[in-house]
């Protein structure tokens, strides 16, 4: 594995970076479709150049109708006026009907191969619907994760997952998750510069008639160093762990030709390695085939970004990419026998099987460890050093030649990846004395030093947490609840309230903050605040049956 380290290392430093100058604007797939129509209408019809569009009437089958015998919930499917609207209706043990809410569908999110999820629009605030649509079922069923919890139509449409599902997102910047700005999206669908980065100065360029070779306003990925060009493919095909952007970075400034890991870095716990979802990039690492070619091979070898084979010409499709490599001969099995086996003459039938993911339901992705065997020992990706610090921690992102990731990057990968491993509680209490004493003013290190003096009872919470809310910090919802706690503690409930309310009004979807707001009214024996705020939360979120009870009894029911 030190081999494919170093090699990938030598391989970095003959391939200087490369990225769109950083005066390039985006230009939009339109643009290039210009000069580029053949690439541009095939691109259009895979999987990414759909990965957004707007609700169609007759894009799916409705009327229907799915049941949770869990939840005592009915949802339906329907058009009306030629929109299309999800609904849920609540109802209690006897049958009887509790509450209905409904909503348009605004945006359907998804190329529809494993299926399709929707997004309805509250104000500012785009959320997931609770029925999604499954290609491999053909039918209607929860969306993912509603199997677990009733959210309603509350579930927020984080960036972290719109950054991949979208040409290019505008998440409101500082704002609440979920919230984003007029139009939510500048390009809906992923679209060229997502790959090729912003092309403004590419287009001007070639409307002048200037066609000077090497292009340096625009990135192809193919003239990149292997594992420059896989960072692009990577953002979007690499999940497991937890991900966290570095200071002072947004999704908006991944640049196509820069190492991913210089905006956001991706961590998993080393007693993770091997999950298959999403795992693309990690597998890929993984497999013999990478680890033969010292990080020659790359994404690009057997997908094409521009061109979607159609399922009965995939199967030929991607042997011609395998046999790019190897032989009729490397399979021990011979013709015959392939050919009257379960899954045919097909190297990707048998080496990358699909698995099912697990927490995606009817759904299943490729295992990219491309093993000989299905019981062939995987190795180790070659991943490169751990994190300072963090010894049992796997940094996905990482790139060689760039430099350790910073302190609070560190502090924050931990506390994400500590609700699953409660071991890292030392590490974690390690990189908070230490970014104490390099970064006592940073607002995140500020509200963790404040979290544990509340946990601890040893110090004061109250002026570490004032500090971390205070502009120009982007505030979080965990540390206004901290705060309130801190202040509920010391006697100070007026201060309690104050804080909750400003909470309320920057986080006005969060469930938390709001339950929260109403108690600390009821606390301070403001009833009429307290009923006004109960009846807004159960009109936002009447799925949820212990509020609506409250609200039942204020009423004298």
């Amino acid at each position: 594995m030190r081999r494919v380290w170093v090699a990938l290392l030598a391989a970095a430093a003959l391939a200087p970076l490369r990225a769109a100058p950083p005066e390039a604007a985006y230009a939009g797939s339109r643009i290039c479709a210009a000069c580029h129509m053949d690439i541009y209408r095939t691109y259009s019809r895979t999987g990414m150049g759909r990965s957004v569009t707007d609700t169609h009437p007759t894009a799916f089958p409705t009327p229907a109708t799915v049941s949770s015998d869990a939840f005592h919930r009915q949802y339906r499917v329907f058009v009306r006026d030629g929109a299309v609207y999800q609904s849920e209706t609540g109802f209690d043990s006897a049958g009887g009907r509790l509450f209905e809410t409904e909503s348009p569908l605004a945006y359907t999110v998804g190329s529809g191969e494993n299926g399709v999820t929707f997004l309805i629009r509250r104000m500012d605030f785009l959320f997931e619907a609770p029925l999604s649509w499954y290609a491999k079922t053909g039918s209607w069923d929860l969306s993912p994760g509603y199997e677990q919890a009733d959210e309603g139509f509350s579930r927020p449409a984080y960036a972290s997952c719109m950054v991949c599902h979208t040409g290019r997102s505008r998440p409101a910047p500082g704002g609440a998750a979920g919230q984003y700005l007029e139009p939510p999206f500048a390009e809906a669908a992923v679209g060229c510069e997502n790959c090729h980065g912003p092309g403004s100065l590419h287009v001007a360029a070639r409307q002048r008639g200037r066609a000077a070779l090497p292009d340096r306003t625009i990135i192809n990925p193919s003239r990149l160093a292997p594992r420059l060009a896989d960072n692009i493919c990577m953002l979007c095909h690499q999940g497991g762990g937890v991900r966290v952007l570095l200071p002072g970075r947004g999704y908006s400034d991944i640049r196509p030709g820069t190492p991913l890991i210089r905006t956001v870095a991706f961590a998993r716990l080393v007693s993770d390695r091997g999950g298959v979802l999403l795992e693309h990039y990690a597998a890929m690492e993984s497999s013999r085939c990478f680890q033969a070619t010292s990080g020659r091979l790359r994404c690009i070898t057997c997908h094409d970004p521009h061109v979607q084979p159609i399922a009965s010409d995939a199967d030929a499709y991607y042997r011609t990419r395998c046999l790019s490599c190897h032989k009729e001969t490397s399979c021990k099995l011979t013709l015959a026998a392939r050919r009257h086996s379960e899954n045919g003459d097909n190297c990707i039938a048998c080496h990358m099987p699909q698995r099912p993911t697990g927490r995606i339901s009817h759904s299943a992705l490729t295992d990219h460890t491309i093993r000989a065997r299905a019981d062939e020992p995987v190795s180790a990706p070659s991943l490169g050093p751990a994190p300072k610090g963090l010894p049992d921690v796997e940094l996905l992102n990482a790139f060689p030649g760039e430099p350790e990731i910073p302190l609070i990057t560190r502090l924050e990968l931990c506390g994400e990846l500590m609700p699953s491993s409660p071991e890292l509680q030392n590490v974690y209490l390690d990189l908070l004395d230490q970014a104490a004493r390099e970064l006592p003013n940073d607002p995140l290190v500020l509200a963790a030093l404040g979290r544990k003096a509340l946990a601890t009872g040893q110090g004061d919470p109250i002026p570490l947490l004032e500090r971390a809310l205070r502009p120009p910090a982007v505030p979080r919802e965990a540390t206004y609840i901290d705060l309130a706690d801190a202040y509920l503690r010391a006697g100070r409930n007026s201060d309690e309230v104050s804080t909750l309310e400003r909470a309320a009004s920057a986080f006005r979807y969060s469930k938390l903050v709001r339950k929260r707001l109403i108690l600390s009214y009821i606390q301070a024996k403001d009833y009429t605040k307290a009923r006004t705020a109960l009846v807004a939360y159960v009109d936002d979120f009447p799925e949820d049956d212990f509020m609506r009870g409250l609200l039942k009894k204020a009423n004298g029911g």
